[in-house]
């Protein structure tokens, strides 16, 4: 009789998009500009307005106003929400650029027959452009955004929905990301979570508890390898 070998599903590392593989501040920020100054609202230097992004299209328009004073009711933010995501969609990669050794990062991972995959709460449609126009899409086995399921981050199931789709195991998994809300993801998933400093958080994203703290994507593997549960005999 043949004796069946259990299939034990390869190591995943599921990474988060904006501020976290890419720098999509410019492009981001340039689409506010563009709606406020169709308002008649002064634009928002990136550097000042580089802190409003991580919670989506929506609260980006919201902190817009915020800072400039002016009030939004709920029916006119979503006609501007409308407005927002077409421009960007058509100019979603002007100044959006990888972070530094974001591609070495992956091929390494690749190399060690991880699976890799995107969570994050921009659309698909917008997730898949951005990552296919910078080279480096068809290296995802998933790629899902706030709306490919009924749950998006900080909702754990939008992890671990991701992590099935692209064929891997959460209790091989490792999350990447920039922001409150994939720590906190993550940790609320039991899936463990490294962090980096240079993109889009209120907080030091040290204070927030991740595993780890990198500071360049060249100390990825390392750190990744280091939080990977060793698989049962």
């Amino acid at each position: 009789m043949t004796i069946q070998t259990p299939q034990i599903a390869p190591p995943i590392a599921v990474f988060d998009l904006d501020g976290t593989l890419a720098d999509t501040a410019g492009d981001l920020v340039g689409t506010l500009n563009v709606i406020l100054d169709q308002e008649g609202l002064a634009p928002l230097p990136v550097a000042h307005a580089r802190d409003m992004i991580g919670a989506g299209a929506r609260a980006l328009i919201e902190r817009g106003f915020e800072a400039a004073g002016k009030e939004l009711v709920p029916a006119y933010l979503d006609e501007l929400y409308r407005q927002f995501m077409v421009h960007y969609g058509e100019n979603i990669c002007v100044r959006t650029e990888l972070f530094p050794g974001v591609a070495s990062a992956l091929d390494r991972l690749e190399a060690a027959g991880f699976l890799l995959a995107v969570c994050t709460n921009k659309v698909e449609e917008h997730s898949v452009r951005l990552l296919d126009e910078l080279g480096i899409g068809h290296r995802f086995a998933a790629n899902c955004g706030r709306d490919t399921f009924p749950y998006f981050k900080p909702d754990p199931r939008h992890l671990t929905l991701t992590i099935e789709r692209a064929g891997g195991d959460p209790s091989r998994a490792v999350m990447v990301g920039d922001s409150r809300t994939d720590i906190v993801t993550a940790q609320n998933a039991g899936i463990p979570v490294v962090a980096v400093p240079f993109g889009y958080t209120d907080v030091p994203v040290k204070d927030l508890k991740p595993d780890i703290v990198i500071d360049h994507f060249d100390e990825l593997f390392a750190a990744v390898e280091g939080l990977m549960r060793p698989v049962a005999a």
